[in-house]
């Protein structure tokens, strides 16, 4: 029962997440009701994303756009895409990119990429969610190191997506760390000398484990 209940848990906090972090819409804003409600079911899951739901409500749509594709779409510094902190823009990253979409077509799900690339956080949160928990749960572990550094960048930037990531965080094994440093040595990578990802560091690292 409680195993069912700490699911059910896990798979509002994905949904909520892969919302959250979407290109606003009508039908973004439209859900929010549906999320708080979700939500309430599990009050200590729901507070972490008041600050992007009281956003997402109190701010016009074509603002709430413009700054989405500032923040997201022409900044690196956010980037929703889980390889690209790992990989950068290397020719590893394309057997990476292959990696999800085979762990997308084991389940028979036919995914519609929107034009994104199959590592597109919300992309992988919906589909840990509504498909294969344990999957895609697995697919978040392994590209933890991502999670975190996205999740410093928009603290740093006073982004309240930020706590939408914290959340999702907070479901995977062992604490989070406080800074870049930490994040470098759960990867184990050394301290980093760039501001973005890890693949700048030093070309001649190997991967992460299961890369």
């Amino acid at each position: 029962m409680k195993r069912a209940r700490d699911d059910k848990r896990t798979r509002v906090v994905y949904l909520a997440s892969s919302w959250a972090l979407s290109y606003p819409s009508e039908k973004l804003v439209g859900r929010i009701p549906l999320m708080r409600a979700a939500l309430a079911e599990f009050p200590d899951a729901g507070s972490p994303f008041e600050p992007v739901l009281a956003a997402l409500e109190d701010t016009p749509l074509a603002d709430l756009q413009a700054q989405y594709v500032q923040e997201f779409d022409l900044s690196r510094r956010h980037a929703l895409h889980l390889s690209y902190w790992t990989d950068g823009d290397t020719r590893r990253r394309g057997d990476v990119l292959a990696d999800f979409k085979q762990t997308y077509r084991q389940h028979d799900v036919l995914v519609d990429t929107h034009g994104e690339l199959p590592d597109y956080l919300p992309m992988v949160l919906e589909f840990a969610a509504t498909v294969d928990l344990d999957a895609g749960r697995e697919l978040l572990i392994r590209f933890r190191p991502s999670l975190e550094l996205l999740r410093l960048a928009l603290v740093d930037a006073g982004l309240p997506h930020s706590g939408a990531v914290a959340a999702v965080c907070a479901t995977l094994p062992g604490e989070s760390p406080a800074d870049r440093n930490a994040v470098m040595k759960l990867a184990g990578y050394g301290p980093p000398t760039e501001s973005v990802g890890l693949e700048p560091y030093d070309p001649r690292l190997l991967p992460l484990r299961g890369v």
